[in-house]
């Protein structure tokens, strides 16, 4: 079963979940600690609760744009987004956490008070692609997820439930497919028949091994816990 298999109510379940997951992760680290890097290039603890924060609230913009029907995009430009986050960053503790939750209840109260005829209005992602309203509960369930193993502070991709590591995999390769990516990768779930990411290329890289590591390696957090075969040691951009 994938995420979009799910009723509405379990999908917003889920993105519920994956947000306490991160809150949590988040509170278990002190304020000196969110100055140190992450794994993702260039970007502090700090930057990456901005970037969760400020996602909620673009988000909250387009279930605004699917009540109204007036168009009110996630971000102005690729530049205010980054420039957002680098500011966000520069917050004193205090004020990254309350933006954290703050922007989160405002999500959550938009979701709530969404007209049932809302769900399926046409909005566009910040990738410039067009979805029903309904897709922002996907979006954030990748967001918070993904980005609380991120912190680094001791969240796994085997924490996730079964449902949203099964969607991220095809989310992913669904995108590469998309953009002509992986052109020879194949991927090899542990039980599973093995996925050639573009069916018409000749096999130069197989990743094997659980799930949750293939998943966690083809979203380019790493090796762990598979292993690579053959020419392509990272996988293909994603997002």
């Amino acid at each position: 079963m994938s995420f979009q298999d799910l009723s509405l109510a379990e999908q917003l379940t889920l993105a519920r979940r994956g947000t306490a997951f991160f809150a949590q992760r988040l509170a278990e680290l002190t304020d000196a600690q969110l100055s140190e890097p992450t794994a993702l290039e260039g970007w502090s603890r700090r930057h990456l609760v901005a970037h969760v924060g400020y996602n909620a609230a673009a988000l909250c913009r387009l279930t605004d744009w699917a009540a109204s029907g007036v168009e009110s995009p996630m971000y102005a430009s690729a530049e205010q987004r980054g420039q957002e986050i680098a500011e966000g960053a520069t917050l004193s503790a205090a004020a990254l956490r309350n933006l954290f939750t703050h922007t989160v209840a405002r999500l959550d109260e938009k979701w709530r008070n969404l007209p049932a005829s809302a769900w399926s209005a046409q909005v566009r992602t910040a990738q410039g692609r067009t979805v029903p309203a309904s897709e922002t509960a996907w979006m954030r369930t990748r967001e918070v997820w993904i980005h609380a193993v991120d912190l680094g502070n001791g969240g796994r991709f085997g924490d996730f439930p079964g449902v949203v590591t099964d969607s991220l995999l095809a989310d992913i390769v669904g995108m590469w497919q998309k953009k002509g990516l992986g052109a020879g990768l194949v991927l090899e779930v542990d039980g599973c028949a093995p996925i050639a990411v573009q069916e018409h290329s000749a096999p130069t890289t197989k990743v094997s091994g659980p799930l949750a590591a293939v998943v966690r390696w083809a979203a380019g957090r790493g090796a762990v816990g598979v292993n690579v075969e053959g020419d392509a040691q990272e996988p293909p951009r994603w997002l």
